[in-house]
């Protein structure tokens, strides 16, 4: 019997890893064809010579991107939307997170209800638009012209996120706390010194998923950044206005550039993949730890 489930286990295993490993190549496949499209010379990739390995290296696509100052400000505009608006959208969830895991706050139940309501039903996109334009409006009226700051407080809310945060808290022991009170600790105290650390891994997994959010936003920057705020568009944006103009035919026709058009594009979409690859090793370290690293001896 047990030479039989060894014999079981074993064939599990190279079943899972070899499923596992093809799903793998599957995933990175389009990063590395993209690099190898982006660096390789004109004739392998309009005539799709490129399938793996870059052909006849060149980086002109690269050189033309990073002299491109619309490239530079579109990629300080996606910055600023991702900086800024994560710290934001952070501030929001755990401040509302940790109100909401307190039993002691009056018409908890009634805000925890409406909170989840929000992810059931909603107004609708056409509402949510004139929304916004109603708050662009408002900000410059009191002299915010910048719309930025608009999608930064805009998609500052995410009831999925505040709702992990506040169940992250509920987990904290409440005899800590007790505790922190009897030494004489504030509220802000309590939330910073207690609730924080002790829920680290949540809030970095939070603070990630605000991230990629903000730095992949395409839709409501689209909408709310229109032509005449091509300054502050993101680079989601900047690189989907790239794409209609590489399928204009007229700009096309003038193409005599050394490079395939589509070398550029993928050059684009390279660069804007870069910096979650970087970050991402760094969060990910938290995702295998417990939300509650525990601290009560009996």
């Amino acid at each position: 019997m047990k030479r039989k489930l060894e014999i079981s286990e074993l064939i599990f295993k190279i079943i899972a890893y070899t499923f596992l490993g093809i799903f793998s190549i599957c995933c990175l496949y389009p990063f590395v064809y993209a690099i190898s499209a982006s660096i390789s010379g004109k004739q392998a990739v309009d005539y799709n010579q490129v399938i793996l390995l870059p052909k006849d290296i060149q980086f002109d696509a690269f050189s033309k991107m990073f002299g491109n100052n619309m490239f530079w400000n579109a990629y300080t505009n996606t910055l600023f939307l991702t900086i800024f608006g994560t710290i934001w959208a952070l501030f929001v969830a755990i401040l509302g997170g940790y109100a909401l895991s307190k039993k002691r706050l009056l018409f908890r139940k009634g805000f925890n209800f409406f909170l989840v309501f929000t992810m059931w039903f909603s107004a609708g996109m056409v509402p949510q638009y004139l929304n916004y334009l109603a708050t662009a409006e408002a900000f410059e009226s009191i002299g915010i012209m910048d719309r930025k700051w608009l999608i930064v407080i805009a998609m500052g809310m995410a009831a999925m996120n505040v709702i992990l945060l506040r169940n992250a808290f509920e987990g904290v022991p409440s005899e800590i706390e007790e505790a922190s009170i009897v030494d004489g600790a504030t509220e802000l105290q309590i939330l910073t010194k207690v609730y924080i650390p002790m829920s680290k891994s949540t809030i970095a997994t939070v603070a990630l998923f605000f991230a990629i959010s903000r730095w992949n936003g395409y839709f409501w920057a689209k909408q709310m950044l229109l032509g005449q705020y091509s300054n502050e568009q993101p680079l989601q944006v900047f690189i989907r206005n790239q794409l209609d103009l590489y399928m204009d035919s007229d700009y096309m026709a003038s193409w005599n550039e050394p490079y395939s058009h589509y070398s550029e594009l993928y050059a684009l979409i390279v660069c804007a993949i870069i910096p979650i690859l970087i970050i991402y090793p760094f969060i990910q370290k938290y995702f295998a730890k417990g939300v509650n690293m525990g601290g009560v001896k009996e």
